[in-house]
This record gives structure tokens, C-alpha cells and sequence, in this order.
């Protein structure tokens, strides 16, 4: 099994493997491409998105600037919209549905290190020095309609529900159904509500 197979599959994987290093100087290649890119150069955006995403839905946008680790273990859905300074570090498949909407300063990770240090600090080297501690990495999935607050961070492993809302500043470390508000740290649900309910009814419960 390679190095790539064991990361994508979450087992413990070491990321100075030169094929790891060589997408991930790939990835950086094209996002600071994406990052350089203008408000009218909306074309050369969604080229070079689809050239660092696993996938990219129809009006897919992401505001620059944006990092990643990888891009190709991305994909997000149609009508997705992600605010400035988005960092997603998809070491494992990270699946974002249709009409997302993400609030600016959002961290997604994937990655995570061993908690025993003998593990956790066995390093491997690159040629110039630079150290790549052990690492594994589980998936993260949002799921259709989800609008994620400002400054949240989703740690490995977590899916968030369809239609739900994470509020501004959450660390999510555990998984949220559909159809909430979630909150906090770490992150819980703080009210539940009908899909199909109205904005008057929304505005009788009061805010959120």
C-alpha cells in the first residue's frame, strides 16, 4: 500500500512521501494562481478551481483567498459559496454539498496527529530538513443547505446535517444532524427546526 492509499484510507501515513509532496507543491502552484486571479477574470477562476478540485458544481465560487492541502480530495456542489480565508487541509476526502454557504476565517481539517508521542513525534525528513511528523486523517462531510458561521473550526471525522447552521467561532469535534442550530465549544445543538417553517415563524421564535 503506498503512502497515498494508506492517507486516503486514514490509517497512519507519512507525509514526506515524494509523491504526497509533489501534489501538495502542485496544489500550492494553483492556488496562489486562484489567489492572484481578479474580480473580472470570473472564467480563469472556475479553470483553475477545476484544475485543483475533485469536483466543482455549477456557480461554485470560492472568495480568494483560499488554501488547501491538496484540492483533488475536495469536491462541493452547485451553488456553493465560501467567504474569504477558507482553509481546508483534505489530507481525506472532504464532500461539501449544493447551496453551502461559508462564512469567512472557516477551517476544515481532516488531518490529525497520534496522541502518544512516541508515535506522534517520529519524524521523517525531506532533503532541505523540513520535518513531516506522522499523521492520519479522517473525512469530513456538509451536507446540502448547510451555512457555516464565522471563524468555525471542523475537526476530523465530523459530518454536518442537511440544512443545518454552525454558529460564528464553533469548534464542531463531534457530528451535527440535520435540520439545527449548533453551537459552541465544543459544538452543540442549541435548537431544532421544521425545514418547511416560514420566515414569520422564524421571526416569532426569535433570533437564533
Amino acid at each position: 500500500m503506498t503512502q497515498r492509499e494508506r492517507m486516503l484510507s486514514g490509517g497512519l501515513y507519512s507525509a514526506a512521501d515524494p509523491e504526497l509532496f509533489r501534489l501538495r507543491q502542485e496544489a500550492r502552484r494553483l492556488t496562489r494562481l486562484y489567489n492572484q486571479t481578479a474580480e473580472d477574470q470570473p472564467e480563469e477562476r472556475r479553470r483553475l478551481l477545476e484544475a485543483l478540485l475533485g469536483g466543482v458544481g455549477e456557480n461554485a465560487f470560492l472568495e480568494p483567498p483560499f488554501r488547501c492541502d491538496y484540492g483533488g480530495n475536495i469536491t462541493v456542489g452547485r451553488d456553493f459559496y465560501a467567504n474569504y480565508d477558507c482553509i481546508i487541509l483534505d489530507v481525506c476526502p472532504v464532500t461539501i454539498g449544493d447551496r453551502v454557504l461559508i462564512a469567512p476565517n472557516v477551517q476544515i481539517y481532516t488531518a490529525g496527529h497520534p496522541i502518544l508521542p512516541q508515535e506522534r513525534l517520529a519524524a521523517d525528513w525531506l532533503e532541505k530538513g523540513t520535518p513531516f511528523f506522522r499523521t492520519y486523517a479522517k473525512p469530513v462531510r456538509i451536507e446540502d443547505g448547510v451555512w457555516i458561521g464565522g471563524g468555525a473550526i471542523l475537526l476530523p471525522g465530523v459530518t454536518v446535517g442537511r440544512n443545518s447552521v454552525i454558529g460564528a467561532g464553533s469548534v464542531v469535534n463531534r457530528s451535527i444532524p440535520e435540520n439545527c442550530v449548533a453551537a459552541g465549544n465544543p459544538c452543540r445543538v442549541v435548537r431544532r427546526f421544521d425545514p418547511e417553517e416560514t420566515a414569520e415563524r422564524r421571526v416569532a421564535h426569535g433570533p437564533i
